[in-house]
């Protein structure tokens, strides 16, 4: 690159107002610049501050003009040392500090949680409210925040734990529900991701966010909303007040290679081929997005005959683990001796939170194959991005959906430039418009008294139709007093109807949920058969296949996963089938069954309340701490040593996971090693569970 002549085109750039592109040079610039070792010249310098690339300047070879704007930006975002905002950044920070009602749309790239973290530093509001989409964001978040304020806040992610004087509360938005009733001011309510509520982007679990949005936002004195690549907001109840912003700014640059232009139908090779190239071409970090499960399993079956098993004794030490644990013919356990990671939204918690954090490590995991769960599920990038298909699942990559995988290539101070690889052509450009609105499963939950300012006459009389027929079924009244207790989770307003009306006609055939709380596992079938039938679509195999997994793991804590996938191979329920049973059961069972519950109660005058039984089966039957943990990245296997051993009791009832998290502080890491014997791979599990639980990054 010829510096000088770049430096004339980024002036001239600049000169013109054509800022987006001087800074996509600059960018390029820096990034040779600093992979051929070349100090920035005060010009470069200026050219960083005057397109608001403020973290970058370097301070060396800066003006007096240039060091004061760095120094000017610095912010207390909660870390030892202070930080340097970008422009866009910092003029954000701003308005909220001011008060203001954001909702924004900002590129991945933004670093949108230095803004989140300078706003609790500098403000010290005393409850905070922030909602993700998924539990592996809950984590991410949990383990930032913790860091830098649990000494002054009771850091909140699980249901049920009792609210102190500070608390910050991190929830995905079904949890967020739960505390609806038990929260009484928010001073900030934030949602991260927020086009998830609109019904377009998320139809399943849109209407408990838009619930979440209007039942906290009652309480919240200041609103925050943040998504990406949203070019316009519709006016609605749920954002009302707030100022939409949506703001261009980018920190890395996305160089986009077009490979699909360069080879022919016929060639069915093509993919295989250019893959292997990228990935000898350069060791560097990588995602493969496949857009499908059978997909996944494709780019498995080459990289496993193409790639060469790496000399590596953190990789090869989580094989022999995964191995131990999960089976010897786990393919994740060849796949990671060849710096190959697997992430998709079926896996064990602690297994994609620790690949993740292979990924992050210098010398860990090059590679991760994944589905739309890594732009969903975690904040990561790499320095290459492979788009192995234009699908999402069975339907097409929408270009929302593809901005967000391209904006995992590149980050700060790493990659500036993300090369993104293109095998199938793009989605047609189209600019993403996002619209709030009531859905019929929205209107049926609320109470018209306490929203009557946000809803339409038709809305009213629509609800109160819906109330007047429940009512008719499970009594006057009754069906309101079940939506304000939040009991109503998972059922939409049909299966709710349908189940209460069955009920009511065909008693006789729900008398056997007493036997769910019976302690052998025989005496489930026909109950759970009779319930399997609302699951619909969720279900995941059939409800015969379905009934023999939920009896085998009724031994999650006693016997080991390869233990009970042999039980279950008649049914063919192999590794990768029991993680996505073990969700289905653990969530969508759970809530039909909570919904179940509290309408039975309302129906039978000598119901048996079933909630022992759901609350096994929303653990997996493992003890609730045990289930909790694996959220915080230990997995059940090392909790069942820890407490075979008499160190810390994982079976207790009547204590929080917050209380739990205190007993390992006190122990320490230390205290575990040496009083246990860890598989070598389980001391670096320990250390990352640690690592997330203190806040510093030293653990005696």
């Amino acid at each position: 690159m010829d510096v000088f002549n770049t430096c004339q085109e980024i002036n001239d750039l600049l000169s013109d107002q054509q800022e987006t592109s001087a800074r996509n040079l600059l960018i390029k610039l820096l990034d040779y610049l600093n992979s051929h070792n070349i100090p920035y010249t005060p010009l470069i310098n200026h050219f960083i501050r005057e397109t608001g690339l403020y973290p970058y300047l370097q301070s060396e070879t800066s003006s007096w003009q240039d060091k004061f704007v760095y120094q000017a930006f610095k912010v207390d975002a909660g870390d030892v040392h202070q930080v340097t905002l970008h422009r866009e950044q910092s003029a954000l920070l701003k308005s909220l500090l001011a008060g203001e009602n954001i909702a924004v749309s900002a590129p991945t790239s933004f670093g949108k949680s230095f803004v989140i973290d300078a706003f609790i530093s500098i403000k010290r509001p005393n409850n905070v409210v922030l909602i993700v989409p998924t539990i592996a964001l809950t984590d991410e978040t949990r383990r930032r925040l913790y860091k830098k304020f649990s000494n002054e806040y009771k850091i909140i992610t699980t249901p049920d734990v009792e609210l102190v004087s500070k608390n910050i509360l991190i929830f995905p938005q079904e949890r967020a529900i739960s505390y609806i009733n038990k929260i009484e001011s928010i001073d900030i309510l934030i949602i991260d991701e927020f086009y998830k509520a609109g019904v377009s982007f998320d139809k399943d679990r849109a209407p408990v966010l838009l619930k979440a949005i209007l039942e906290l936002g009652k309480k919240a004195k200041q609103r925050y909303f943040l998504a990406p690549n949203i070019a316009d907001l519709n006016d609605n109840p749920f954002t009302e007040g707030m100022k939409f912003e949506k703001i261009d700014f980018n920190t890395v640059f996305s160089e986009i290679h077009k490979d699909y232009l360069n080879t022919s139908p016929n060639n069915k090779s093509f993919k295989k081929d250019r893959l292997l190239a990228i990935l000898n071409q350069k060791r560097t970090k990588t995602l493969i997005y496949a857009g499908t499960y059978s997909n996944i399993d494709k780019i498995i079956g080459i990289l496993q005959d193409a790639l060469p098993n790496r000399k590596n004794e953190l990789l090869e030490s989580f094989s022999n683990w995964l191995k131990d644990n999960y089976g010897e013919t786990y393919v994740l356990s060849d796949l990671v001796c060849k710096g190959v990671g697997i992430h998709n939204g079926r896996l064990h918690r602690s297994l994609s939170q620790l690949q993740v954090r292979l990924f992050e490590e210098p010398m860990g995991l090059y590679n991760i194959v994944s589905t739309s769960s890594i732009i969903e599920g975690v904040n990561t990038s790499a320095e290459n991005v492979i788009i192995w298909a234009n699908k999402n699942g069975k339907p097409n990559l929408n270009d929302f959906t593809y901005k967000n995988i391209v904006g995992r290539g590149g980050r700060m101070f790493r990659h500036f430039i993300g090369k993104i690889y293109l095998f199938e052509a793009p989605p047609e450009e189209k600019p993403a418009q996002l619209k709030l609105e009531f859905t019929d499963e929205l209107l049926n939950s609320l109470d018209t008294n306490r929203f009557n300012d946000e809803l339409t006459r038709e809305q009213i009389i629509k609800i109160i139709a819906f109330n007047d027929e429940m009512d008719s079924i499970l009594g006057d009244g009754v069906y309101k007093t079940i939506i304000n207790d939040a009991a109503i989770q998972a059922c939409n307003s049909s299966s709710l109807r349908e189940i209460a009306i069955d009920m009511t006609q065909n008693p006789a055939q729900w008398n056997g949920l007493g036997f769910l709380n019976s302690n052998n596992p025989q005496q489930w079938g026909t109950t759970l058969f009779k319930v399997l039938k609302y699951l619909g679509g969720s279900a995941g195999a059939t409800h015969t296949d379905l009934v023999a997994y939920i009896k085998a793991i009724s031994n999650n804590w006693n016997k080991t996963i390869p233990e009970i996938i042999n039980s279950l191979r008649n049914n063919g329920i192999t590794i990768e089938k029991y993680f996505e049973l073990e969700r289905v059961v653990s969530f969508n069972l759970s809530a039909l069954l909570g919904d179940i519950n509290a309408i039975q109660k309302h129906i039978f005058k000598n119901y048996t309340d079933i909630s022992p039984f759901i609350s096994k089966i929303s653990h997996a039957f493992l003890p609730k701490l045990v289930y909790e943990l694996e959220e915080y990245g230990l997995p059940r296997m090392i909790s069942k040593k820890i407490h075979k051993a008499g160190l810390i009791n994982l079976e207790q009832q009547d204590i929080s996971v917050n209380d739990i998290i205190s007993n390992f502080n006190h122990i320490g890491i230390n205290g575990l090693t040496d009083r246990l014997e860890f598989h070598p791979f389980e001391r670096y599990i320990l250390d990352y569970f640690y690592d997330g639980i203190s806040n510093n990054s030293i653990t005696n």
